[in-house]
């Protein structure tokens, strides 16, 4: 089991940078494949960025392509994503999540969640 703890969200204008990281309690970080999630308001849950340090393959949204990177570090049990060039869109709660094996690309795929971190892009 493993339990998630995500941080680094806030205000920003548009155009501007965020950095979230998500700290993961036990000793397998490494074996677990993690993805970051948004919420907006009145919309479902989507995939945002995925990664499997084991499996290997990186999943990314078409609308943070080129945008966001996710990346981890294995030896701090920390997931991060980087978002350059926020947009008013991207506004949401952002959660890590993670599951064993290959990415997953669907909520219903992750069996441990984060309590999320607000992100507020202005225009």
């Amino acid at each position: 089991q493993v339990q998630l703890v995500e941080s680094g969200g806030g205000l920003v204008q548009a155009g501007g940078s965020l950095r979230l990281s998500c700290a993961a309690s036990g000793r397998t970080f490494g074996s677990y494949a993690m993805g970051w999630f948004r919420q907006a308001p009145g919309k479902e849950r989507e995939i945002v960025a995925a990664n499997s340090y084991i499996r290997g393959g990186t999943y990314y949204a078409d609308s943070v392509k080129g945008r966001f990177t996710i990346s981890r570090d294995n030896a701090k049990n920390t997931l991060y994503l980087q978002m350059n060039s926020l947009k008013p869109g991207d506004t949401a709660v952002y959660y890590c999540a993670a599951r064993r094996g290959a990415v997953g690309t669907t909520p219903g795929e992750y069996a441990y969640w984060g309590q999320g971190t607000q992100v507020t892009v202005s225009s």
